[in-house]
């Protein structure tokens, strides 16, 4: 990733600013944000879903189990 630093985003903002204007930049700003989070809430879900979905098949099994020892043993 490039290392872009505080007079590197200085021009950014002054280059958006002039291009969308002051009454754009808040909602593109606010988009932006709501696009990163969703975009690190998928990645979170898909590197640990796979450890969740493991866990919850365990439960599932060990609930089979018990289940089928308490038939059994009555």
């Amino acid at each position: 990733m490039p290392n872009v630093g505080i007079p590197g985003l200085i021009l950014i903002l002054v280059i958006a600013l002039i291009i969308f204007g002051p009454s754009k930049l808040p909602e593109i700003g606010r988009a932006f944000g709501n696009t990163l989070k969703e975009f690190k809430k998928a990645t979170n879900d898909l590197v640990n879903g796979d450890s969740e979905q493991k866990k919850s098949n365990e439960k599932a099994e060990v609930v089979k189990l018990e289940k089928s020892e308490t038939k059994t043993g009555s």
